[in-house]
């Protein structure tokens, strides 16, 4: 016979969402500092090809 599950208490439901929403945040703040430095030049991790980009269409 099915029996109903127990409720989540809405403490346990907050911190879950809490850790899920921290997560985000590091990886986002983990990508914008890659950005950054690849962006200044400063990238130690893997090299660009550095070039200038020029207007005239010959």
């Amino acid at each position: 016979m099915a029996v109903p599950k127990k409720r989540t208490s809405i403490s346990k439901k907050n911190i879950r969402k809490t850790f899920w929403k921290k997560r985000g945040y590091k990886t986002a703040l983990k990508a914008f500092s890659l950005a950054q430095s690849i962006f200044t030049g400063n990238s130690k991790s893997f090299f660009c090809n550095k070039y200038k980009h020029s207007n005239n269409m010959n």
